[in-house]
């Protein structure tokens, strides 16, 4: 009797793959996405081939994303020491033969020029989750700070280049999975108060600090100029004040439903700075107004909210730990852009997910995501797996 084998379609072997994939977060991220192509479209069309770069920078994450959610959170652990170490053996090799440019010395030659700071995004969190998840059950207060430490040495190496935006957002990923390790919030709240009323002196006694001949302690001249400016932009209208009145003046103008697409007059009469990077919130605010902004606003806050639940029910600390710091991330990079653009905060440097242009932030992105994803894989299946062993 002859045996007869079905044949499984190349559909039925691709399924499995995105088994356990989180729908929410999935749909969350094309909606972004969407917005993104949009904006970019707009501000970038004549802009050399920014929007087509941006689509393919989207393609590769979105590769990146689907790789890495295939891998187990365990296999990504055993990266978190090896990528630590390559990352600051990097960031120690631009502090001695780096590139410099535009007078800051971020990059390094190693065939290709890549930015170091860029893999500490990643491999901060995943260092300091590997940290914790090693001392499950026995913490001690020495722990936290080691793990200080160890956010220190890359926070300081990037704030040498400098780099006042980087070093923000690994400082605060570094800081999300310290504070999810169980930090006490008697440790928090002092220099969270010391912080505020460190700002409101700043802005109390502008006049002094920020008068002609005055310079600040620790901070670089380029970053008083950035706080001074924040505080009063009319200083210098047309020249360090620039970015940010254009910015505000474009936000304003969009009014409640914006002057509607492609027809940003700032945008487009090009008064906006770096409208397809940085600056691409103001842009994207003139032509869809309040109601666009509310819209990325909520998109963004379900994307924090869906990671924070991912967290919540991982199965190991690791994962738990790693999937808030990335959600802390995505909170970062937006609440930091939108905040500087509407001239909050000072200009740093810092793009917006999804949104502005930029391969190498996107990578980043797509790589966060699919560590996120591979953290709400594992804790679809091991119901599974506790099935079938029953």
């Amino acid at each position: 009797m002859a045996a007869v084998f079905e044949k499984t379609s190349l559909l039925q072997r691709i399924l499995p793959l995105f088994r356990g994939f989180d729908l929410p977060l999935l749909f969350v991220v094309l909606l972004l996405t969407g917005a993104g192509l949009v904006a970019m479209y707009s501000a970038g069309y004549d802009h050399g081939t920014r929007f087509v770069d941006h689509g393919r920078n989207m393609l590769i994450a979105g590769t990146i994303l689907f790789v890495v959610a295939q891998v187990p959170p365990q296999r990504i652990m055993a990266f978190a020491v090896p990528l630590y170490a390559a990352g600051v053996a990097l960031l120690l090799a631009v502090a001695l033969f780096g590139i410099t440019k535009k007078g800051a010395q971020r990059w390094v030659n190693l065939g290709i020029v890549i930015q170091p700071s860029e893999i500490l995004k990643i491999a901060m969190p995943l260092m300091l989750a590997w940290w914790f998840q090693k001392r499950e059950g026995q913490l001690r207060p020495l722990d936290f700070v080691a793990a200080g430490a160890l956010l220190a040495v890359p926070v300081g190496l990037i704030m040498k280049q400098p780099d006042l935006g980087t070093s923000l957002l690994v400082l605060a990923a570094g800081l999300s999975v310290i504070f999810f390790a169980g930090l006490s919030w008697k440790l928090v709240l002092p220099p969270v108060v010391l912080g505020g009323i460190g700002i409101a002196l700043i802005v109390w006694f502008e006049p002094q600090l920020c008068a002609d001949g005055v310079r600040w302690p620790v901070l670089h001249d380029y970053q008083q100029q950035r706080i001074c400016t924040l505080l009063d932009p009319t200083r210098d209208p047309l020249g360090k004040g620039f970015h940010i009145i254009q910015g505000m003046i474009a936000i304003g103008s969009g009014g409640l439903t914006g002057k509607g697409f492609m027809a940003g007059t700032q945008t487009h009469l090009e008064f906006i700075p770096e409208r397809t990077t940085d600056f691409i919130f103001a842009a994207y605010s003139e032509e869809f107004g309040l109601a666009g902004n509310l819209f990325l606003i909520v998109c963004f806050l379900l994307l924090i909210w869906r990671g924070l639940a991912i967290a919540m029910g991982a199965v190991t600390l690791f994962g738990r730990l790693m999937a808030g710091a990335v959600s802390m991330i995505f909170f970062t990079y937006a609440f930091v852009n939108m905040g500087m653009v509407s001239g909050i905060l000072p200009v740093v440097g810092v793009p917006l997910p999804f949104v502005s242009y930029g391969g190498t932030a996107m990578v980043t992105l797509g790589l966060a995501l699919g560590i996120l994803m591979s953290v709400a894989r594992a804790q679809r299946q091991e119901p599974a797996k506790a099935r079938t062993q029953l």
